[in-house]
């Protein structure tokens, strides 16, 4: 059985190559999406550690413990120039379902090997395993955009939260019905606090984020915000996790929390820069009452619903 902080396997007993990603509830069925890294880590020119782009991973599974490799569902481009050329970055891949159009929407980070220009890139599929055809990328509102995330409101509205201004804050902006392009509506929430890595939902009259600290590979303390309201009133609170390693999030960063059989777990990945393909994940227990959130760390999260 897979354990929390180390690598994952699939049933076929090859390492999961998701990092960077969420998981889909659809149907009786999850999928996991995110970054395939299966290959040499390196040193980009801009110093950077990175694998170069292979694309993007997909598994499916009926419980979140065993996961089928359905394999990559957006590839990387053979074309220089491309947005998923090898080259490129493309990471945090978050994918939604659109009820209206019937289209599984991915967004994700596309940028430059330098960083330099941090931009939001789209794909949509007729089915959750792909294959995802790429459209396009765009910089959100004229607003920079790095780690991100997807979320979906009570009124079906989706948004992409990203973090802005060379990650000196987070952006929250808003999609269209299609969930395709940017309404214009938009808003900063923790400006100048330097925060990453956003992960989001609600519960009982309250959003709840949970983000990292900006300090690159290395772990830092996760800290959790709360409002009653997506776009306005945000306030930072705390760490929320407990147990060992707390003030580090466990060794690991936040990458999206998700709902199974009405609870929520939060994602986080344990990168190893050194070896990228090699990093490990966790999904561990959020509990959430009013303005407290507390996440502790177990080894095995679902056996007990196995």
């Amino acid at each position: 059985m897979n354990k929390n902080g180390t690598l994952w396997y699939d049933t076929d007993g090859n390492p999961i190559q998701a990092h960077g990603g969420m998981i889909l509830p659809h149907g009786d069925t999850y999928y996991w999406y995110g970054e395939n890294k299966n290959g040499p880590t390196s040193l980009a020119p801009s110093g950077d550690i990175r694998v170069d782009f292979i694309g993007i991973s997909c598994y499916s599974s009926k419980n979140c413990i065993d996961w089928k490799n359905e394999g990559i569902v957006l590839p990387a481009s053979s074309a220089p120039g491309s947005d998923l050329y090898r080259d490129m970055v493309c990471e945090r891949p978050k994918v939604i379902y659109n009820q209206k159009t019937g289209k599984f929407v991915m967004w994700m980070h596309i940028d430059t090997p330098d960083y330099r220009s941090a931009r939001a890139g789209v794909a949509t599929a007729d089915a959750p395993t792909g294959p995802f055809t790429y459209l396009y990328s765009d910089i959100p509102n004229r607003s920079d955009c790095r780690d991100m995330t997807l979320f979906q409101d009570l009124d079906q509205r989706v948004y992409l939260i990203h973090s802005s201004d060379w990650n000196k804050t987070l952006r929250i902006s808003q999609l269209t019905d299609d969930y395709l392009h940017f309404t214009g509506v938009c808003t900063k929430i923790f400006p100048e606090q330097e925060r990453e890595a956003p992960a989001v939902f609600y519960h009982q009259g309250l959003y709840y984020m949970i983000t990292s600290g900006c300090t690159g590979w290395d772990a830092n303390s996760a800290l959790y915000g709360i409002s009653s309201n997506l776009l306005t009133g945000w306030k930072l609170i705390d760490n929320p996790c407990e147990g060992k390693n707390y003030r580090k999030t466990f060794y690991g960063q936040s990458t999206f929390v998700f709902e199974k059989d009405g609870h929520f777990y939060l994602m986080l990945d344990h990168w190893k820069p050194e070896n990228l393909k090699a990093s490990g994940y966790s999904i561990l227990p959020v509990t959430a009452d009013g303005m407290d959130l507390r996440i502790p760390f177990t080894e095995y999260p679902f056996q007990q619903t196995k």
